[in-house]
Formats: C-alpha cells, structure tokens, sequence
C-alpha cells in the first residue's frame, strides 16, 4: 500500500499537495490534482486509520435524520438504533439531529431538510418520499457535498450515495410464496399497502403481483391504501371483506396490519384466512400468537438506523462513498412456532 510521500515523488509534487488532493483541504491544479488521484488508485492508497480519527474528532460532524412514521412502532426500533450509533459516534464528536414526520407529505419531508441544513448538518440519513422535489433535494445536497443515505425506503432519480433496507421486490415475492405454501384450492387474496409514493410499498406490491403469475389458483381480489393507520386499515378491511366474501387471504405490504386483523376478527373470518404481514412490532407478535397472522417478514429495523450513520461517518471521514450502493437486510420469516 503506498504513502503520502511515495504518491508525492511519482506526481513530482510535495507531500502538502498530495495531502489537500487527498483529504480535500485546499484548491488544486485540476490537472495535478487528476495525475495524484489516479497514481492513488494505481497504488492502492489506504488512508491511515489513525489520522482520520483525528481529523473528524476536529470536524465535529452533524448528521440529520429524516423519517416519517410518527405512531408507527416500527420506526421506533429504527431510532433505537440511530441512538446506539450516537453513543458509538459520540466519541468523534458527532451529533445527531433527528426529524420525524407525521404524515406522507412530501413538503414537511422538504421542510424538515431545510431545517436540518439551517443546522449546518454535513450528511443526511432520510426515508424518503419517492418523489421528484424530494429527489431534486438530495441532489442539491450532493452538489453542496453534503451526502445522502436513504434507508428502509428508497428513491430513483437521485445522487444518494447509498440505501440501508430490505429489497422490498423479493420480500414481495417471498409474501406471496407464503401464502401459496399455506393455502390450497382456489385463493382469493385482498392486498393493502400503506402509500402508492413510498418506493418500499410499491416494490413490495410488485413483487407480489409478480409472483402470483405462477400461481394460476391464486386471484387479486381487492386493493386498498391505508396510509400505514389502523383506523383506516380496519374500515377499509372490513368494506373490503363485505364487498368480497370470496377473499380467504390477504397481504399487508404496510403498516396498519393490527386494525386490518380487528377487522378479520370482528367479521368472525379469522379461521378461514391466511393474513401475511411485515415486522415484529408488539401488535403484530400479539396477532401471530393468537393464530390471526399467519407468517410475518422481518427486516432488522435496529440495522437499518445504525447502519446509514456509520456510511455517512466513514465517506465524510475518508473522502470515498461506500463501496456497495446496495445494502439488503436479511428477511427473517416469523410464525407462531418461532416468534
């Protein structure tokens, strides 16, 4: 692995020159600083651990956090561990700022970056809204070289330097799967995502769709939005159920599962229904124990907070992005025998 002073003697300039190439601390002869960073590559250069310990105890890092998700438990196993990584960050002198949105809006996800960036943050962590403006957004952040991670959710069209989930797509089709294991004869299935602007949600739905092309005794019955609410997820559930009493399955792609399983339960469909959901939030586990919820995917959630801190940490400490732009969490499948 080559040093500093080895890069230095092959450009034909001084080690201060490399170092401000390097670490990005001064302008540069653009030429120069090309000819360094590819002898760099050329040589394999690794930054020294060490040094940038010291320089990003120096640089106080602030790193934002943008979620929707307010009541939603899920998110609070994701804040769990965003704080455990505080703790580990909190030696750097790093500071986390966190906002969490109540509803689906793309504007407070705007607002809630304009606030962060008034903090004078220098990297981003965000669920996001898969939406233009907020793609737009992130990409004026990377411009200013403040970098983006998204997480539990992405979004296209962006410069975000990495995603932090589950890929919602196989999860989907693993959903699907599931309910053709445990069913036979033909099944009429209900499916009920949360918002048709949340990229999780939708991959998760065509997946699902996807899959079920296999399954020529298996038919989409019904579909509906909840908004990740119980309130909504139960109404609709049980408009649902009396408009289609043919439906003997139904997949929860989104939060609101619980209020949907009232809904099972007060129409008395409980034991002629297969229900599959996601996460082992405390409602969910509850359901599943009582033979409501037949399977539930489960996603890491505590990974999936901690993770993109540590991303934004090491790309701002060492001047490279991540290595992989992909970072999937394991599926985890929990039935009753093993909740």
């Amino acid at each position: 692995m080559a040093t500093i002073k080895e890069i230095a003697e092959l450009a034909g300039v001084s080690r201060g020159t490399v170092d401000r190439v390097l670490n990005k601390r001064g302008a540069v002869n653009p030429k120069t600083e090309a000819k360094i960073l590819e002898i760099a590559k050329a040589l394999d250069y690794k930054p020294n651990r060490a040094g940038i310990v010291l320089a990003a105890q120096k640089k106080k890092f602030k790193f934002g956090v943008v979620m929707f998700g307010i009541g939603n438990p899920f998110f609070d196993d994701v804040i769990a561990g965003i704080r455990e990584k505080e703790e580990d960050l909190q030696s750097y002198n790093c500071t986390i700022l966190i906002k969490r949105i109540s509803a689906f809006g793309v504007q407070d996800q705007i607002d809630a970056i304009d606030e962060l960036l008034a903090e004078e943050i220098n990297g981003l962590a965000i669920s996001p809204q898969n939406n233009p403006a907020i793609a737009q957004k992130i990409n004026e952040l990377y411009d200013m070289g403040i970098p983006t991670v998204t997480f539990n959710t992405d979004i296209t069209g962006s410069k975000r330097i990495a995603y932090v989930g589950s890929n919602y797509y196989r999860c989907g089709q693993t959903a699907a799967g599931l309910i053709h294991l445990m069913t036979s004869g033909e099944v009429h299935v209900g499916i009920v995502s949360g918002n048709s602007n949340v990229l999780c949600h939708t991959e998760r739905i065509a997946g699902f769709r996807d899959s079920l092309k296999e399954y020529t005794n298996i038919h989409e019955s019904a579909f509906f939005e909840n908004d990740d609410d119980d309130f909504v997820s139960y109404d609709k559930t049980a408009q649902m159920l009396s408009e289609h009493p043919e439906i003997n399955a139904i997949f929860y792609a989104a939060s609101g599962a619980y209020g949907g399983c009232k809904a099972v339960l007060a129409a008395g469909r409980q034991d002629n229904m297969k229900i599959v959901t996601f996460d082992k939030i405390e409602k969910t586990v509850e359901m599943i124990k009582n033979g409501v919820i037949s399977a539930s995917i489960c996603q890491n959630p505590r990974i999936q907070g901690s993770l993109p801190l540590q991303l934004l940490f090491e790309c701002l400490t060492t001047g490279e992005p991540p290595k992989k732009e992909y970072h999937y969490m394991e599926a985890e499948i929990r039935i009753k025998e093993n909740i």
